[in-house]
């Protein structure tokens, strides 16, 4: 890459340097054929830190002493493409099948010990956290009887400060019934809308690196995971890593989303595929430790 701005060039060296690199501290894996995706942003990052060239940036960005220059990497190279009830057959099994089979295994809904805990991974912007809770607040019977804790994290921390302000514009809204939108969205001013105060401040937002096992620690007996199109991104290996960072932070019997074209199948043994009439999920066993 050449770069107009700076007047250098990324050499394939420099590429494979920046990629094992970047690997190593996220467990994302750029194929040779997203390089013009990649040194377009690296490009960017290397202008928006005020450096000269591309091998000032990178040494600056080893040493760590500026974190964030690596946040700032992260955020230009994570993709967030996502709207409002995405995969919503997702969703119905939540309802229909999920959630009433984690209530009879807590003791039913008057006998719960402490939350229904549900993790969206990566939440990108806030639609998905926030598409749950809709959806429980509209259609689940139980939701003013059960404790429900929702939490969103993301790797990504301007799409977090994007979900923390929750303002969506109507492609993110499409999706979304009209009743819907006139009950829990305002009006913001040039198509936007912003989401109820209450339902944001239901959902709790997280930082996290999802291969990161020591942070991951932080996250337990969750009831449900929905981890979409995020493993597509990794390698066998941080795939598998992955995997067993999303087991810890289970309870066990917990139940696992993954997106239509991901299989746990695939990575790692250690979850139990589940077959419902709206598709796959996975399910850390019952008498796993």
């Amino acid at each position: 890459m050449t770069s107009a701005a700076t007047g250098t060039a990324l050499t394939g060296a420099d590429f494979e340097k920046f990629r094992e690199y970047f690997y190593k501290r996220t467990g994302i894996h750029f194929a040779e054929s997203k390089r013009y995706f990649v040194d377009k942003r690296i490009d960017h990052c290397v202008r928006a830190g005020g450096f000269d060239t591309f091998a000032a940036w990178f040494a600056t960005l080893r040493l760590g002493d500026q974190p964030a220059l690596l946040q700032e990497l992260i955020n230009q190279l994570t993709v967030n493409e996502t709207y409002f009830l995405r995969e919503d057959y997702q969703f119905d099994a939540l309802l229909n099948a999920i959630l009433p089979q984690v209530l009879t295994a807590r003791g039913g809904p008057g006998r719960i010990v402490g939350p229904v805990k549900i993790l969206s991974l990566p939440c990108s912007t806030g639609e998905e956290p926030y598409s749950i809770a809709l959806r429980l607040l509209e259609e689940w019977p139980h939701i003013d009887t059960v404790d429900v804790e929702i939490h969103g994290a993301d790797i990504d921390s301007e799409v977090l400060a994007r979900a923390g302000h929750a303002s969506y514009g109507d492609r993110s809204l499409q999706r979304v019934p009209k009743p819907w939108v006139a009950k829990y969205f305002n009006s913001v001013g040039a198509g936007r809308y912003q989401l109820d105060e209450g339902i944001r401040g239901a959902v709790s937002l997280h930082q996290i690196n999802i291969c990161d096992t020591a942070a991951m620690r932080a996250f337990r007996d969750f009831d449900v995971v929905f981890c979409r199109n995020v493993l597509i991104y990794f390698d066998e290996l941080s795939s598998r890593r992955a995997a067993e960072n999303l087991y810890g932070a289970m309870r066990p019997g917990g139940y696992l989303f993954l997106g239509h074209s991901e299989s746990m199948s695939r990575i790692s043994p250690i979850f139990t595929p589940t077959r419902l009439p709206e598709g796959i999920v996975y399910q850390r066993p019952t008498g796993a430790k």
